[in-house]
């Protein structure tokens, strides 16, 4: 057994013969053996981004810390499902990390797990490219995603190109950055698995960070991929701050025909990590899995599921 598959063994083991409440009071001992800074910071970072609940310790409230326990316990078994069928030990030291983080606050592997060698999204070890490719980027934002791939495979290197943002600010950033490519669409509308009317939620922090709900102010048109795109998908980038799932329903049509490279964001909640995944292989079992991890080394942000068909 090599050492990942032992450190991994070694925490299902620890977390098999815990009890829910076990676990929830050792993430709770342990957060406050952590320097007090970090501990600061995580509570400042918890309160600006409400994806994965609050935490005001000196308020008396860990709801963050119950929603993760609630996760490694109920969905062990989803856990490792999916570091069985993950394809390499990148990927799979990437999720025992990150479960280690969530449990005992492992600062040290996550950040050997960062990602250094390129781009965000493209790993150039598992995403190839060439003319004929069809990409649509889920939350272009003002383009950073698409500059990368055209950075990373050349502006030659596609077809069309579709760019989806909600944020009116950013639409006109995105355009502006990209107007001098061809074959660029750009959507200010949000992706869903049904379409509709759904509302934009500012963040106060960002605009990257907007989020699409169901009721709220600002209205936004709402449409799926299998209904606004008729051509063959070849690539799919996701960052849509939680909506991830819905967008990957709305696009079962083009998944299960014509299997897309996915690069989709995990980690906006404690669930799509193995979630998301396991809904890809029901769709097509066909798709190989990996992990890559482009955050920091305090709490695991900015992890990315890559499905190819190799």
């Amino acid at each position: 057994m090599n050492r990942v598959d032992y450190h991994f063994t070694s925490f299902v083991e620890q977390i098999r013969k815990s009890s829910k409440e076990e676990i929830y009071s050792h993430i709770r001992n342990r957060f406050f053996e952590v320097p007090l800074e970090i501990r600061a910071s995580l509570e400042d970072y918890f309160d600006k981004f409400p994806y994965w609940g609050k935490l005001r310790t000196q308020d008396g409230i860990f709801e963050e810390f119950y929603l993760r326990s609630l996760s490694i316990k109920e969905h062990l078994d989803d856990f490792i499902f999916l570091y069985e069928h993950l394809e390499d030990y990148r990927s799979r030291k990437v999720l025992y990390a990150i479960l280690n983080n969530w449990y005992d606050f492992d600062f040290q592997t996550l950040k050997e797990c960062q990602e250094s060698n390129y781009s965000h999204y493209f790993d150039l070890d598992v995403i190839q490219t060439d003319r004929e490719e069809v990409f649509v980027d889920l939350g272009a934002y003002t383009g950073d995603t698409v500059l990368d791939y055209l950075n990373q495979f050349g502006a030659n290197q596609y077809q069309k190109i579709y760019c989806y943002e909600i944020t009116k600010n950013s639409f006109e950033v995105l355009k502006n950055n990209l107007s001098s490519y061809p074959n660029v669409s750009f959507r200010r509308k949000a992706v869903a698995d049904q379409s509709g009317i759904l509302y934009v939620q500012k963040s106060t922090v960002d605009d990257s960070a907007n989020m699409i709900l169901a009721s709220g102010d600002q209205e936004i048109e709402a449409t799926t991929l299998d209904e606004d795109i008729n051509e063959k998908i070849t690539l799919i980038k996701m960052d849509i701050e939680g909506f991830e799932e819905k967008a990957i329903l709305g696009a079962r049509r083009h998944i299960v025909n014509e299997h897309p490279k996915l690069l989709v964001s995990v980690y906006h909640n404690h669930e799509d990590i193995w979630k998301i995944p396991k809904m890809l292989k029901e769709m097509w079992d066909g798709y190989h899995l990996r992990l890559r991890y482009y955050g920091n080394h305090i709490f695991p942000t900015e992890i990315v599921l890559l499905a190819t068909e190799n």
